[in-house]
């Protein structure tokens, strides 16, 4: 059974001064606060424990807000990313909480159209390995892109100037227990932080990397455009529980 994990740390400096105060995850996107929208993913993807990473600056209202997970069907528990350092280090962080299984990670802003209930079945009977979900975007240099060799991701370089291709990785991802040892070498990037760019590297290039692609609507609501864009996607599509 996969572990979940929603990372809805940092202090969503792109909202300011809207972020203030309350954090990012718990602004409205149709009706319901943004941090619904990741936990509901993972739920429909038949996951039923997950852990909520969050900033200390939150914790007590995340555990307001959403309880023991009661009133969505799942298990939710809570640790506390004191420095947002990347988010390789805030999946570190579910180490013990995973208890030796895979894990799916699921960025807290990260809003998918698509139900991944069969992608997430396919990787739990997998031996080893890990996978990213891909969209194709118009803006792929905002990203990590995957950079592909046939029908194989090659790499995924960070925000390209001249983006190899127009799929972006989004903000879900699907790891075996070995990621943990794979973070755990880690060195931290120019900007200070443990990169989720070099996990998924190590897995393309171990040949263990495979990748589902999201054909319905993925937005990350992080800044003001993509939070009114995703209001407007969500009350389009009538996401519901």
């Amino acid at each position: 059974m996969i572990k979940g994990v929603v990372l809805a740390g940092g202090k969503g400096t792109r909202l300011w001064p809207v972020t203030k105060v309350a954090g990012k995850h718990f602004l409205p996107v149709g009706d319901k606060p943004i941090i619904y929208y990741p936990i509901l993913t993972l739920k429909k993807a038949g996951v039923k424990d997950i852990l909520i990473v969050c900033g200390p600056e939150h914790t007590e209202q995340y555990v307001r807000l959403l309880g023991s997970g009661e009133e969505f069907g799942v298990n939710l528990y809570y640790t506390i990313q004191v420095e947002p350092v990347g988010i390789a280090h805030g999946l570190g962080l579910a180490k013990s909480f995973s208890d030796g299984k895979k894990v799916a990670l699921i960025l807290g802003d990260n809003i998918f159209g698509d139900e991944f209930s069969k992608a997430f079945a396919d990787f739990d009977r997998k031996d080893r390995g890990a996978a990213v979900v891909l969209k194709r975007v118009p803006d792929p240099h905002r990203f990590g892109v995957a950079k592909f060799n046939g029908r194989k991701v090659e790499r995924v370089i960070e925000k390209p100037k001249r983006p190899p291709s127009d799929l972006a990785v989004t903000g879900l991802y699907l790891y075996d227990n070995r990621v943990f040892d794979v973070i755990k070498n880690l060195k931290p990037s120019a900007r200070g932080e443990y990169e989720i760019t070099d996990v998924n590297n190590y897995y393309i290039n171990e040949g263990t990397m495979d990748f589902i692609r999201a054909k319905k609507f993925w937005i990350d609501a992080g800044t003001f455009e993509s939070l009114h864009r995703a209001n407007l996607l969500v009350r389009k599509h009538h996401y519901s529980k």
